[in-house]
């Protein structure tokens, strides 16, 4: 039975695979949508042993030689988490620009203290900013978006990189990160731009009414005007907004797999001792690490 050899070879290379397992829940435990707590631990445990489950009989792990108790081990345990780590919150990064696009231009059309708990992400979030996640999360299904992350993110990783390309590249990790912060708020200013500037028409107009005719309250006025501009523009807006979200996922997507280029390479199996072999999580170790 096919299931069977697999489950020998998970007895027989359990340090390999609980490196993979680390790797699959630290991605778990920052990417968007897997990340909240209204998930139980439980449920990620077992996501995360499944996808290591899935992507065990491709990490070509019976050539690694892998000592199981040891301070060796702890530091691939921790630069696995690491790996992880930067996968999910690269893409929790990309998320943000679409709560920060809605926090863009609530204050403007008069939702800026109307914060609401948003459970996901466990944070007050304005209420545009609210509608604008769960829109982009809607998109994210949509689109794949969780087969692109653990087949994009998480098994194309185990092809490509290792603790010692992490640690080679890590000014290449660094630069991606700092674009990403920097993206995030270029992405949320074009997302908010149309909305945003047709607010700020809608006020100056207003304001030039209240100067030709300061009988009228523009205070109680300005208001539902600001609100019903705002809603007929996201209203007709929408499926272009669709697009720039699925847009701006699908390039998170793809700096990933740069970085996974540049400072990755093809990990094949090793039969030399003192050298782990496979496209896995670990790869090719010089000098006999291990």
């Amino acid at each position: 039975m096919i299931e069977t050899g697999v489950l020998n070879d998970l007895l027989t290379a359990a340090p390999a695979f609980l490196l993979i397992a680390v790797r699959a829940l630290a991605m778990i435990e920052t990417a968007p949508l897997l990340n909240s707590d209204s998930i139980p631990q439980v449920a990620k445990l077992a996501l995360a042993g499944f996808a290591a489950y899935a992507a065990f009989p491709t990490a070509l792990v019976k050539d690694w030689e892998i000592a199981p108790f040891g301070l060796t081990f702890i530091f691939l345990i921790i630069g696995e988490a690491l790996i992880g780590i930067i996968i999910g919150f690269f893409m929790t990064i990309i998320f943000a620009a679409f709560s920060t696009a809605g926090q863009f231009f609530s204050l403007q059309m008069g939702f800026g203290a109307s914060e609401t708990f948003d459970p996901l992400s466990q944070i007050e979030n304005p209420l545009m900013g609210q509608y604008l996640n769960l829109v982009s999360m809607l998109i994210f299904v949509t689109i794949d978006g969780f087969r692109e992350l653990f087949l994009g993110g998480f098994w194309r990783s185990l092809q490509a990189i290792n603790v010692i390309s992490l640690i080679n590249g890590r000014e290449k990790i660094v630069s991606m990160m700092l674009a990403g912060l920097s993206r995030l708020f270029l992405d949320a200013m074009i997302i908010s731009l149309p909305i945003l500037g047709t607010l700020f028409l809608t006020s100056l107009a207003t304001g030039l009414i209240s100067k030709a005719a300061p009988q009228i309250n523009i205070l109680s006025e300005g208001f539902p005007i600001s609100i019903t501009a705002a809603f007929i523009l996201i209203f007709a807006t929408l499926p272009f907004m669709t697009e720039a979200f699925s847009r701006v996922i699908n390039a998170g997507f793809a700096t990933i797999q740069t970085l996974y280029i540049e400072i990755g390479h093809r990990i094949v199996a090793s039969s030399g001792s003192g050298v782990i072999g496979g496209s896995g999580a670990i790869g090719r170790i010089p000098g006999g690490l291990l």
